[in-house]
């Protein structure tokens, strides 16, 4: 898909054919848009491609005409009714006359400077462009984590009394999440800073506060990620124990609930059979002496099993 935008008179509005200074999003383009794209303005069609491919790396190419950016972007993908976190390249082209970003999904990280909520935007602004989409990248990577780490305590509060493995197989799920961000940032990290050494991109006067707060929010992130890779990682295998603890502990009580049941079955079948004497056996209230004899070792057997220090 294939929209352009346009900053008149302070705000953006789509229009139908590009104008210079105007910004084309391209969103999961078909071969005809991008082949379009190539032709009208001389971009290499393997670098229109480059982002629609999951596995591209983050990194700045200079060419003799235009320059291309690219860097990891988080996504939620819904997989049987959760959401997971990933990343997917998104590429900013820059030309004289005009600014391209292309990526595989229509992120919402482009959605606010295509409604003209974010302050202080203009299509023309190439370099204040790039910045504001670096710094919504990081605060929404930030966000992100944010929500990884409420799940993970949802998760911390279930697995306490869980025996099944479907937690701590979430719980990796999110592991591997926030191991897709630590190295997605750390390789945005490096496109930052040959961002601030790139000649033909150069902030202007007044976005130099700007570019601080996209490479301090950017750090944030990694060091975010970090510290929530590794706690997860901590109670990936501490939740391992529990589970299986909690499984012993229902073995337990099955093992015990077995032996108890045995002396009641004991004993009844020995009186079942042919003995010319047995206790109790000519008695009219043999039967209850005996009932009453066997529940009476149950009880006790299942007290002291109850304690007993054997089965814990």
């Amino acid at each position: 898909m294939m929209r352009i935008f346009n900053t008149a008179g302070g705000d953006t509005e789509q229009i139908s054919t590009p104008v210079r200074g105007a910004w084309i999003s391209l969103a999961d383009p078909t071969d005809i848009e991008l082949s379009t794209v190539s032709e009208n303005y001389n971009i290499d069609l393997a670098d229109l491609r480059a982002p629609l491919d999951d596995e591209e790396r983050s990194r700045i190419d200079v060419e003799d005409d235009y320059t291309m950016i690219i860097v990891d972007i988080p996504t939620v993908e819904e997989r049987a009714e959760r959401n997971w976190y990933n990343t997917i390249p998104l590429s900013i082209i820059v030309k004289e006359e005009i600014i391209i970003t292309v990526c595989s999904q229509d992120t919402p990280l482009l959605h606010p400077f295509m409604d003209g909520t974010i302050r202080g935007f203009n299509t023309f602004m190439h370099t204040r462009f790039i910045l504001q989409i670096l710094y919504r990248n990081a605060a929404m990577y930030l966000r992100y984590l944010r929500i990884i780490d409420r799940e993970s305590d949802k998760l911390e509060n279930r697995m306490q009394n869980s025996t099944q493995n479907r937690e701590i197989l979430m719980l990796m799920e999110l592991t591997k999440s926030l191991l897709y961000f630590t190295t997605s940032l750390k390789s945005n990290e490096i496109v930052l800073e040959k961002l601030t050494t790139l000649d033909r991109i150069r902030p202007y006067e007044d976005d130099n506060d700007l570019l601080e707060d996209v490479i301090t929010e950017n750090k944030q992130a990694i060091e975010m990620a970090t510290i929530y890779q590794g706690i997860l990682q901590g109670m990936t295998d501490a939740f391992g124990s529990i589970v299986s603890n909690n499984m012993n502990n229902v073995m337990r009580i099955f093992t015990i609930i077995t032996i108890v049941l045995s002396i009641p079955t004991l004993v009844f079948s020995l009186y079942g059979m042919n003995f010319t004497w047995m206790p109790f056996i000519n008695k009219s209230w043999g039967f209850f002496a005996i009932l009453l004899i066997t529940m009476l070792i149950t009880g006790v057997s299942t007290w002291w099993l109850m304690r007993s220090k054997i089965f814990r």
